[in-house]
């Protein structure tokens, strides 16, 4: 799950595995599979940052469970 704002400044958390797609039109509009969109505080750029970070750690956590 990545940690994102939205424009009223209200925290949540996104299932990264649902965005379909991020726009920048100035606002960051992330569109989901459902059809659904969501606007942000945050770049584009800072919202793919969250999403590698999220995913590195996940990857990480999976290889050590798995070395046995």
């Amino acid at each position: 799950m990545v940690r994102l704002t939205k424009i009223n400044n209200q925290e949540f958390f996104i299932n990264s595995d649902l965005m379909e797609f991020i726009e920048s039109t100035p606002d960051t509009i992330i569109s989901l599979t459902t059809g659904k969109k969501i606007i942000v505080k945050e770049s584009a750029e800072e919202v793919i940052e969250k999403i590698i970070e999220y995913k590195s750690k996940a990857l990480k956590n999976w290889e050590i469970l798995n070395k046995s």
